[in-house]
């Protein structure tokens, strides 16, 4: 009796001071047993982050792994343009004969089936597609080449209908085309494109790193855009850097000489020296006009007070 008289006199007490003990009825006081939940999900918790630290040293020890998934860049390269792709219609084309005229290309390697990496990078470039200005098909491409050499026409047909229905709607036609390729040609165009990727059979995916080059016309590798989502500016200079200043707008052109990519930071920062010189020029310009319109009002007042 004394024994329950205090056990009721500590919970008015938990009670009256706002606590709510494990004792009380609270969500940690419930037992599976004899053993209170708030136990159980924490031991479950360090499992669960001993698994994914034992996955990470694996995925770390793993040399095929570490030494597969890459990307080598090869920045003013030019691609082999005569490399054969099998086209949405099931036709041969080459390379060269999608780098048309003057615009340039966004290259983006994927495959159909991958869980989930590959929907996140052409997620990505077709979001930025919609974020800037340019129009697909008018002053860039973009050409999305599969690592799976088995897939099919029929799968790049269905990719190139959904992907090409999300571009803007200034954009006409086909602009953003999906081809196959033989094992042969995957393996030249990616190795000249520094894109390391290899098949893991136990899980039936490609690994790859996730990333989008960028082309001049003439197929000469221009930059690299790393992650699944790419800022609107970046993307932008960086079309506009892999045509050679022939798109875009002269505003473009000077933000872009005032820019440069840095790899550290994976986009475009200010150059601080190119600033500067953009500066004095500008400085010196308007000190000219300025110079110039005093020697002209000077020289009209000393005309009129010799007149």
């Amino acid at each position: 009796m004394i024994r329950e008289r205090r056990q009721i006199e500590h919970e008015h007490r938990g009670r009256r001071h706002g606590v709510d003990s494990c004792a009380n009825g609270g969500f940690c006081g419930r037992t599976i047993g004899r053993v209170p939940i708030c136990r159980i999900l924490l031991a479950v918790f360090f499992v669960l982050l001993a698994v994914a630290a034992s996955r990470g040293q694996t995925v770390q020890q793993n040399p095929a792994f570490k030494d597969s998934i890459d990307v080598i860049e090869h920045l003013g390269d030019t691609l082999d343009v005569s490399l054969p792709l099998i086209d949405a219609d099931g036709d041969t084309v080459t390379l060269g004969s999608q780098l048309t005229g003057d615009r340039p290309a966004v290259l983006v390697f994927h495959y159909s089936d991958c869980p989930m990496l590959c929907s996140l990078v052409l997620n990505g470039v077709s979001a930025a597609t919609r974020a800037v200005d340019l129009v697909p098909g008018e002053d860039y491409t973009i050409i999305s080449v599969s690592v799976n050499p088995c897939e099919t026409p029929q799968r790049s047909a269905a990719s190139e209908k959904r992907y090409n229905g999300e571009l803007p709607e200034s954009a006409t036609g086909r602009p953003w085309r999906f081809y196959t390729a033989t094992q042969p040609a995957l393996a030249a165009l990616t190795r000249q494109a520094g894109f390391k990727y290899y098949y893991d059979a136990d899980k039936d995916q490609y690994m790859h790193p996730a990333v989008v080059t960028l082309l001049t016309p003439a197929g000469v590798i221009a930059r690299y855009l790393y992650g699944i989502e790419y800022k609107p500016r970046d993307f932008r200079l960086g079309i506009v850097e892999a045509s050679d200043g022939e798109v875009g707008s002269t505003a473009d052109r000077v933000l872009l000489y005032c820019m440069q990519y840095d790899p550290d930071a994976e986009g475009y920062v200010m150059f601080a020296a190119n600033v500067m010189k953009l500066g004095g020029v500008v400085t010196m310009l308007f000190l000219a006009v300025l110079l110039g319109g005093l020697w002209l009002k000077e020289r009209v007042r000393t005309r009129g007070a010799g007149g």
